[in-house]
Formats: structure tokens, C-alpha cells, sequence
């Protein structure tokens, strides 16, 4: 597996998005959203339904939260949530229970193992990690929708310059 040619894969699918720059960053920053929320094996699932109730774009919320949740983040993430939670709910969570559970979540066992183990966590360590979560994916949305509204603008001025020279 070539790691470059899968990122050019994701880049040039990026790049070639369909749709007014608005509702493009739109879309990223609810896929970034929900990409860094805990809620792992219901990412794709609530993407696409808010994506569809917003009408905005599904694949560019899908690749906004790829960006943001996969293999590589998916620790730091979950840590970060775990440490914020902590600090602003009156529950604590140990970092322990939660690599267990990750390590669950990271061997891809399916929707109904997946969703066993986040709740074998229990109601207060679920309450941690959502309100962590959304502590740190609330900033994060905002300032993609920014960045990403910045580069689909100029995606479609490079796009309409080039229309016109031809």
C-alpha cells in the first residue's frame, strides 16, 4: 500500500468537490465536527444524516472526517477528550478504560461490538467523553470551515480562470 499515492487519491477527490464554496466548508466542518467527537462507530452514520438534512455535501463531510479521525489521531483524540471531560463534568474517567476500549474500536470487530464496548463504559465515563469531545471538535469545526471556505473560493477562481482562457 503506497502511502503517497493514497494521499494524491484523497487530495485530487478533494479537490475536484462539486458545489458552491459555501456549502463545501460547510460540510468539511461537520465532518471535521464529528470526526473529532467520540463517537466513533457512528461517524459515517450521523455525517451523512446531517449532511442530508442541511443538504450540504455527503462525500466532502465524509473526507472532512477523515482528515480529522483516523488510525493516527484516534489516540490523541480520545486522550484529549478524556482530560478536558474530566476537568469540566464532576465524573473522571481513567485513561485505562479507555485504551481498552480503543483497542477494541482499532481491530474493526463491526456497528454492534463497537457500540458494546462504548457502552460497557457506562454512562458517566460516555458523558467524559462527548462533552471532552465536542469541548475540542467545536473550535476545530469553525476554524475548518474558515480554511475551507478560503480554498474552495479559490478553487473556483482558479477553476473560472481557467474557463476563461480557454
Amino acid at each position: 500500500m503506497n502511502l503517497k499515492r493514497i494521499a494524491r487519491y484523497y487530495y485530487l477527490k478533494f479537490m475536484r468537490l462539486k458545489g458552491d464554496p459555501q456549502s463545501l466548508a460547510i460540510s468539511i466542518a461537520i465532518g471535521v465536527f464529528i470526526g473529532i467527537t467520540p463517537t466513533m462507530p457512528l461517524h459515517t452514520i450521523l455525517i451523512i444524516f446531517i449532511t442530508v438534512v442541511t443538504r450540504t455535501s455527503t462525500i466532502a463531510g465524509l473526507l472532512g472526517s477523515l482528515l480529522v479521525c483516523n488510525p493516527i489521531t484516534y489516540v490523541p483524540q480520545y486522550y484529549l477528550s478524556t482530560i478536558v471531560g474530566n476537568f469540566l463534568t464532576p465524573y473522571q474517567l481513567s485513561w485505562t478504560r479507555i485504551k481498552e476500549v480503543l483497542d477494541i474500536l482499532l481491530q474493526h470487530p463491526g456497528l454492534y461490538k463497537s457500540l458494546e464496548a462504548l457502552v460497557g463504559l457506562g454512562y458517566e465515563a460516555a458523558i467524559v467523553l462527548v462533552v471532552g469531545g465536542t469541548v475540542l471538535a467545536l473550535p476545530c469545526a469553525i476554524v475548518s470551515y474558515f480554511l475551507s471556505l478560503r480554498l474552495f473560493v479559490q478553487i473556483r477562481q482558479k477553476r473560472s480562470q481557467k474557463h476563461l482562457l480557454n
